[in-house]
């Protein structure tokens, strides 16, 4: 009888089961109307209980092993039981942020060639307005959270999750048993085209969590994150390091700001994650005598300023524990008093990372050029896009993991991150696709031409950006910049929202066609008359 693989989370699940069953593994939270801390907990045995039904209703539905269905809702208990239903079934999960909608919501569960999707009742209407963009679509299951109904006529044939964990138990064994097999389809940002889908295996999210120890955390901590589990860092870091270490860990719903050191001292939590701009968002809200009278030891940070570093540790009492990494792999850390403030770190111990120039010849130190990675005893690191073989071999060409970031190594081997290869806008940790934010603002009746492109961010975080478009308009029009930015929040996601507007008489171009960005650069100022902010 073959041993259970201790990479694959429904073995995790299962193991922890028979171990302590009734811990309270993870705590969901969320703040109600009256701001308030409300939560939902899982132990190990309801999440075990709960991926067994999720198994037995995904069989009902005749999903087969290997296919994949949509995760759409933010961060609820019945997400990571769909993760262990997928495990037990050996179906592939594909989660999508629940703030996706039209044309990008079509082509993400298209190009994944999702079965199905699991959605939560705040965003079905996105997923109903599609659903005739779907044919493969044949099922769709619905959180009832209650934050909203369905507004749309048409509503689909469907089940609710209530009814599905109304059921008995099932006895349905493991089905996942290679670990180099298909867990999850995570999508990148498409910053330079259509979001690719990386088809990560289970021994990433495994393999990931068992870096615990690397990463900081001890026997007893409280791990606390609220970012997205759409995105391999809430995932693979806070909860599947959680999970595999049985520590108590606490998930928001959604991020917090004013609310985060409330939760931490709520829950006596030791440790959170930050990326990006989110860094000074909790930074600039207004200081209190209690910052520092809070339980966190370190914040795993991606991103932190090297201008905020010292005061943030200072103000909080806390420590600051940097790293870098991707879903596709190649991580390195930089843990407290180890390496100089505004370093990513080194690479972990079976890794090597260098930096390349364009010929793939290394870097002086100090010297800018690509972050790559390889294993040191020359096994390789496989990434594997779905269906697309060549993004596949270039992401690994010459036996070295590309990263597409710009940094560069100092004398001592420290690592620096700069920015994106090509200069691609980060934002909030995310790579926005300047092209989706162009195609919404040309569609409006007030722009004549439109081009986006990425400002040094006001919040300071490293690699980050603030969005501008620059706009010329129709000049019958009368201009109005609130109802532009109106427009944008209700098309667009979030992140995608511009900064900025600049309006122009012209957007200069050569003779192609191909806009000019070093020109606008040089031209923005946030302080000028045609520069205009929310």
């Amino acid at each position: 009888m073959s041993v259970p693989n201790p990479l694959i989370l429904a073995n995790i699940i299962k193991d922890h089961c028979h171990q302590h069953p009734e811990l309270d593994a993870l705590t969901f939270v969320a703040i109600a109307e009256k701001g308030n801390i409300v939560d939902d907990i899982r132990t190990y045995q309801q999440l075990w209980d709960n991926g067994q039904r999720i198994a037995e209703a995904l069989d009902q539905e005749n999903m087969q092993q290997g296919e994949a269905f949509g995760l759409l809702m933010q961060n609820h208990p019945e997400f990571v039981d769909a993760m262990v239903g997928a495990s037990i079934s050996n179906t592939v999960f594909v989660p999508i942020d629940p703030r996706t909608k039209g044309d990008k919501l079509t082509y993400l569960l298209s190009f994944a060639e999702c079965r199905g999707v699991i959605v939560a009742d705040y965003a079905l209407d996105n997923v109903i307005q599609i659903l005739d963009q779907l044919p493969h679509l044949k099922w769709v299951w619905i959180l009832d959270s209650g934050q909203n109904e369905a507004t749309a006529e048409n509503k689909p044939e469907h089940r609710h999750l209530a009814e599905i964990y109304s059921g008995s138990v099932p006895d349905i064994a493991v089905r996942a048993s290679d670990p180099g097999a298909p867990m999850q389809m995570l999508y990148t940002s498409g910053t330079t085209g259509d979001p690719k889908a990386i088809m990560a295996p289970h021994s990433r999210f495994g393999g990931n969590a068992t870096l615990g120890p690397l990463f900081g955390f001890r026997p007893g901590d409280r791990p606390y994150t609220g970012l997205s589990l759409t995105h391999a860092n809430a995932q693979m870091i806070t909860l599947g390091m959680g999970l595999l270490m049985g520590l108590r860990t606490v998930i928001s719903r959604k991020f917090t700001k004013s609310k985060l050191w409330n939760i931490t001292r709520h829950y006596g939590c030791t440790s959170f994650n930050l990326l990006g701009g989110m860094t000074n968002a909790i930074y600039s809200e207004p200081e209190y005598p209690d910052d520092n009278d809070n339980p966190v030891r370190f914040v795993l940070s991606a991103g932190m300023p090297e201008s905020l570093w010292h005061s943030f540790q200072t103000r909080f009492d806390i420590k600051i524990f940097e790293f870098y990494g991707s879903a596709e792999g190649g991580i390195t850390i930089n843990p407290p008093g180890e390496g100089p403030v505004g370093s990513i770190g080194k690479p972990l111990p079976a890794m090597e990372a260098r930096i390349f120039d364009e010929n793939d010849l290394e870097c002086a130190p100090n010297e800018p050029g690509e972050i790559v990675f390889r294993m040191i005893d020359g096994s390789p690191i496989t990434v594997q896009y779905f269906r697309n073989p060549e993004a596949s071999h270039n992401k690994m060409a010459g036996g070295w993991l590309r990263m597409g970031d710009i940094g560069y190594r100092d004398e001592q081997g420290w690592f620096y991150f700069l920015h994106r290869k090509g200069g691609g806008i980060r934002r909030n940790g995310e790579f926005i696709d300047p092209g989706a934010i162009e195609k919404i603002l040309a569609e409006h009746p007030a722009v004549k031409d439109i081009f986006v492109y990425g400002v040094p961010a006001s919040s300071g975080g490293v690699g980050e950006k603030d969005v501008v478009a620059t706009l010329v308009l129709e000049s019958e029009l009368e201009f109005d910049s609130t109802e532009i930015f109106g427009y944008c929040q209700q098309k667009l996601d979030k992140n995608s929202v511009p900064s900025y507007l600049q309006v122009v008489d012209a957007i200069p171009k050569t003779a192609s066609e191909k806009p000019q960005e070093r020109f606008l650069l040089e031209q923005f100022s946030s302080d000028s008359s045609n520069i205009f902010t929310q």
